[in-house]
């Protein structure tokens, strides 16, 4: 008979071993985020610019031809990260800007925590937005090891990389002052951190660009590049047209020839990262994600095309939700696959999970559905609840909202004034019109109000303090010189969430007071059949 303390080193030894081979076997992942391209500017959709390397991602993986986010920048990424609508999180309206405090809650679980939980290594590279002014909100409190980039959007694509007079670039907390395009150093920094990644564990590296959104800035030899390139541009049949009259009275030239080169540089900066996979033997069994943040910029200055789509960023018609999206993974994904199940933003962090083999460790319930067998098998999944995103972009009090099924899509567009609210309907049979030429809301009034009245329990969800259109800043607000040094560190804030005004005993009833104007208790859901009192998800 073995001895005990052999038999137990022998199991400790298997052990050791078996969780040495799972991880060897799990997949890498990769997710690379583009900001405002648009649909029809990428190469496997026909598109003018040179993107070989997201048309790599697409041909040798499945192309996501239904793949939904929100209009805008910061709710899609809390969603990625969360798996959470962005409705509940209080960042859902607006981005998150310079001059507020607003990030996600810290109780949130976010997806790198999950994998860092299950021996990923972790990394983050590129354009964070998910709240600077407090620790809490840092990307290495929120499951990444190793961040390099920026905490907030429109830093520019050459020194000083700076946000409202501040400089915002940096290394786990650190500032940095690199020479260089803003791409390339993303994706040399991205392929230095893989070949020096810690070779017996998998790895999960996040790499949000922030290409190509504005202002808009490129290397001259892309600039000359695209120096001849038309843009016969069709209508967006949405408000982006009206800018085009104010562009042509501030003498705004033809931006797509610089929007090109700058999505050209991205997909330089891809390239480089998915050479540096193949260079370490990583191809086969690393996935790579790649889509964008909202559908195009198709506004004066935008540059993006989304064409046949209708509207773009900011705006819930599908030219800004349904985005250019792809995902490889050469040892389960067959190339040239095409994935025709609707899947969201939310959707990512389960279905990564369960491929990668990670339990999600998230206290509170997810929103997003696990979507691998769509992916991997092809499987049709069908959308079992409706849809919902909203915006307040850029002015404050006009939101464009909707909610959709497998059939029927309606948008809303609301004006808010101090007296009145102008409520403007469009009902689409999305499975028949998928580019939003019908609107068919006179002759179905009660699906209308059927949807509506689901947009807005729905809103009714948002924190009371959740972001909102906010353009400027508080009057004479000043920026810091630096960001990294400004956000107040852990050592200087309380252990726990402020409480607020309101005594405890009294927050249910104001909750239910607040009714839609939003909860004043988080992620708690009013509930009819409770005379609108509310049940929190935790």
């Amino acid at each position: 008979m073995m001895k005990p303390i052999r038999l137990f080193l022998l199991t400790l030894l298997t052990a050791l071993l078996n969780s040495f081979a799972h991880a060897n076997d799990q997949p890498n992942i990769v997710i690379m985020v583009a900001d405002d391209i648009g649909w029809a500017d990428v190469g496997y959709h026909g598109g003018q610019i040179d993107t070989p390397s997201i048309d790599r991602i697409a041909n040798e993986g499945a192309q996501l031809d239904r793949f939904y986010t929100t209009p805008i920048c910061s709710p899609t990424r809390a969603a990625l990260m969360t798996g959470r609508d962005p409705m509940r999180l209080g960042i859902a309206y607006s981005v998150v800007m310079p001059w507020t405090n607003l990030g996600v809650h810290p109780d949130e679980h976010f997806m790198p925590q999950s994998f860092q939980a299950a021996g990923y290594q972790t990394a983050l590279v590129g354009k964070w937005h998910l709240g600077h002014a407090q620790e809490t909100y840092h990307p290495n409190q929120r499951g990444f090891e190793h961040f390099y980039g920026h905490l907030h959007t429109e830093t520019g694509y050459f020194p000083p990389f700076g946000v409202q007079g501040g400089k915002d670039f940096q290394i786990n907390g650190e500032t940095i002052e690199p020479e260089g395009y803003e791409s390339f150093l993303l994706g040399d920094e991205a392929s230095r951190w893989i070949e020096e990644r810690d070779k017996n564990k998998p790895f999960f590296l996040y790499m949000p660009f922030i290409a190509p959104h504005t202002p808009l800035e490129a290397p001259q030899d892309l600039i000359d590049k695209y120096s001849d390139i038309e843009f016969e541009r069709e209508p967006s049949r949405s408000a982006s047209d009206e800018t085009y009259k104010f562009s042509k009275i501030l003498g705004v030239t033809n931006v797509r020839t610089m929007f090109s080169a700058v999505v050209d540089g991205m997909d330089q900066a891809m390239g480089k990262v998915l050479d540096t996979l193949d260079r370490e033997g990583l191809t086969e069994n690393t996935i790579v994600m790649f889509f964008s943040d909202n559908g195009g910029a198709v506004y004066s200055v935008g540059g993006a095309y989304n064409a046949p789509l209708r509207g773009g960023k900011g705006e819930t018609f599908e030219g800004g939700i349904r985005v250019v999206s792809a995902l490889r993974w050469p040892a389960k994904i067959p190339a040239g696959s095409k994935i025709d199940s609707i899947i969201s933003i939310m959707d990512v962090f389960p279905t990564l999970s369960a491929l990668a083999g990670v339990e999600p460790l998230n206290r509170r319930k997810l929103d997003g559905r696990n979507m691998a067998p769509a992916v991997v098998e092809n499987q049709y999944i069908p959308l079992r609840k409706n849809l919902m995103f909203g915006s307040e972009t850029p002015i404050k009090g006009q939101f464009s909202l909707t909610a959709f099924n497998e059939e029927w899509k309606l948008v809303q567009e609301i004006k808010q004034g101090f007296l009145s609210a102008d409520v403007t309907n469009y009902l689409f049979n999305i499975k028949e019109d998928p580019n939003e030429w019908n609107n068919l809301a006179s002759e179905h009034p009660r699906l209308v109000a059927s949807l509506s009245k689901a947009i807005r329990d729905w809103r009714m969800l948002y924190p009371v303090n959740g972001t909102r259109s906010n353009l400027v800043p508080p009057p004479g607000w000043r920026a810091p010189l630096d960001w990294a040094k400004s956000m107040r560190k852990l050592d200087e804030l309380n252990t726990v969430p402020a409480r607020g005004m309101p005594p405890e005993f009294a927050k249910r009833p104001l909750d239910m007071m607040h009714g839609e104007g939003g909860r004043i208790i988080y992620d708690c859901e009013p509930k009819w059949w409770l005379a609108g009192w509310c049940l929190k998800n935790d």
